[in-house]
C-alpha cells in the first residue's frame, strides 16, 4: 500500500501530500546496512535533516482570523546544563497578561531526539499559537544526539529537558506561572514522558502538572524482527514508510544512543517503562495518528498509564499520517484548531 491507494486516508491530507511531494511512500536506499561507516550514517542523517527542515520551512503556518490578531510577547533566558553546557529557553505570553498567573506549558520540539530545533517554523508557530490561547510556552533549545560540532548522545538532551524543567519550576513565582505542562510532538513526546519519569524516579513529580504527548517516538523498536513488530506493535509494519520508515528511524536510534546498551532503557524509550516507574505520575494526554508507524506504541504507552492507575485519556486522529495536524494545517485546519485547544484545555487543568 502507498498513501495514494491508501482507503482510509484524508482525501485534503493526500492533496496536501502530493502538492510538497511527499505522498509517495518513503524508505532508505539498499545500500545503507545497520554496519554502514560513521560517516555515511551521519551524512544520511545530516542530509535528511537538510531535507525536512527545507520542507517545513515551506510550509504554510498562518494563524486562524481569531488568532493572528493576538499580540504575543517573546524573551529569552540561558540556563547551565548538566554539563556546564549553555540551554536556550524561549518564553513566550500573551502581551495584555503581563501581570496575570498563567499556566504553562514548557514544550519539547520533534526531530526524533537527534535532529530540527525550536527555532524551526513549524516549531515556532506551534508556540506561538499556544501563546495565543493564553499560555505561557517555554521552548526548550536541548541538545540534538546530532549537531555540526559533534554528537551528543543519550542522555545528555534529556538532562537539558530536565534541567528546563527544575528552572521554570523554580521560577514559577518570576515568570507568574502555576501549573506547569509537558508537551512535546514525535522525539519531543519521548523526552516529556522521559523527564516525568525521571521526576518520579527523583521524588520531584509534584512540580509537574500534566504531560500531553502527541505521535510519541517512544519504542526504538524500529529494528526488530517482523514477527516482534506484528506481535507488539503492527502499525510499524501496517505504516512503513508513511512519510517516516523504520528502516530510517533504526540510524535514528543508532545515533541517539550508538552502543544499543539502552535499548530498552525507559528513559531512553518510554515505551519500555515499567508499573513502578509510571505509578503516581501526573495525568497524561496521548495523541496518535491512525496512518502513523508510532501509533501503536503511543496507544500502548497509554495502556500502560491507565494500567499504573495515572488519569490519562487518549485519541487517534483518523485518516492522517505523523504530526500531519501540526505541518499541514491549512489541509487540516479543523484538527490543527482542535489540536490547538486540546492542549490548552489539558493545561487548564486535568
Amino acid at each position: 500500500m502507498s498513501l495514494e491507494t491508501e482507503p482510509r486516508v484524508h482525501p485534503k491530507l493526500l492533496e496536501a501530500l502530493k502538492t510538497y511531494g511527499i505522498h509517495q511512500n518513503s524508505y532508505l536506499t539498499p545500500e545503507m546496512t545497520w554496519d554502514a561507516p560513521w560517516e555515511a550514517i551521519m551524512a544520511f542523517a545530516s542530509e535528511d535533516e537538510e531535507s525536512i527542515e527545507s520542507l517545513l520551512n515551506g510550509m504554510d503556518y498562518s494563524m486562524p482570523d481569531g488568532l493572528s490578531t493576538i499580540p504575543i510577547s517573546k524573551s529569552e533566558v540561558s540556563i547551565t546544563g548538566p554539563d556546564e553546557n549553555t540551554i536556550k529557553l524561549t518564553i513566550r505570553r500573551p502581551s495584555h497578561s503581563q501581570g496575570e498567573i498563567l499556566p504553562a506549558v514548557i514544550h519539547f520540539h520533534s526531530g526524533g531526539m537527534v535532529m530540527l530545533s525550536t527555532d524551526n517554523a513549524m516549531h515556532t508557530s506551534w508556540v506561538e499559537a499556544l501563546s495565543k490561547t493564553g499560555l505561557v510556552t517555554i521552548a526548550v533549545d536541548f541538545r540534538n544526539a546530532m549537531s555540526k560540532t559533534g554528537l551528543n548522545p543519550f542522555p545528555k538532551g534529556l538532562g537539558d529537558c530536565i534541567a528546563a524543567v527544575q528552572w521554570v519550576t523554580a521560577h514559577k513565582e518570576e515568570l507568574k506561572i502555576d501549573r506547569v505542562i509537558l508537551q512535546g510532538e514525535s522525539g519531543g513526546a519521548n523526552l516529556a514522558l522521559a523527564a516525568a519519569i525521571n521526576a518520579n524516579r527523583e521524588g520531584w513529580i509534584n512540580a509537574i502538572d500534566g504531560v500531553f504527548a502527541t505521535a510519541p517516538y517512544i519504542s526504538g523498536a524500529y529494528g526488530l524482527s517482523l514477527e516482534w513488530k506484528l506481535r507488539e506493535l503492527p502499525s510499524l509494519i501496517e505504516n512503513d514508510g508513511y512519510l517516516i520508515s523504520c528502516s530510517t528511524s533504526v540510524f535514528n536510534a543508532k545515533i541517539y544512543h550508538p552502543s544499543g546498551y539502552n535499548s530498552r532503557n525507559s528513559l531512553a524509550w518510554p515505551y519500555w517503562a515499567t508499573r513502578e516507574d509510571l505509578e503516581g505520575l501526573p495525568p497524561h494526554f496521548i495523541v496518535t495518528n491512525e496512518l502513523d508507524p508510532l501509533r501503536d506504541e503511543g496507544n500502548a504507552y497509554y495502556r500502560k498509564l491507565v494500567n499504573a492507575g495515572v488519569r490519562a485519556v487518549a485519541k487517534t486522529n483518523l485518516g492522517v499520517i505523523h504530526e500531519a495536524e501540526l505541518f499541514l494545517r491549512q489541509a487540516l485546519p479543523d484538527l490543527f484548531l482542535a489540536s490547538l485547544w486540546e492542549v490548552k484545555k489539558f493545561a487548564d487543568g486535568f
